[in-house]
């Protein structure tokens, strides 16, 4: 099984779900998405694959993530924000063959394995 994490090393549900992956025997790509961000077309992609809109991965806990969430902000505004300010993307995010999911909590991560 080959995965890739969207991955926030500080973050411990993110922690979580990596161990968890690794517990399954995948192979994993850790892309730590605050230094390398995805672009618009990942995200765009990642979001069509799990099934959310791009307003569902808006990390409510971040100011900036709140305000696009209460705005009249469509898709692709918020897609380029999540581009620009990548804190505002609610994480951890997993990719596999079977599909992605937004792993929160870290067990939904077994959806796709």
């Amino acid at each position: 099984m080959i995965a890739t994490i969207y991955h926030n090393p500080r973050c411990g549900t993110s922690r979580k779900t990596l161990a968890l992956l690794e517990e399954a025997g995948a192979t994993v790509t850790v892309i730590e998405y605050l230094k390398r961000p995805p672009t618009v077309a990942d995200l765009s992609r990642l979001y069509a694959r799990a099934g959310l809109t791009p307003r569902d991965g808006l990390r409510l806990s971040e100011p900036d993530g709140k305000r696009l969430a209460d705005s009249e902000a469509d898709d692709a505004a918020i897609l380029e924000a999540m581009a620009i300010n990548p804190i505002i993307i609610q994480r951890p995010l997993v990719e596999t063959d079977k599909g992605v999911v937004l792993a929160r909590p870290p067990e939904a991560v077994q959806t796709i394995l």
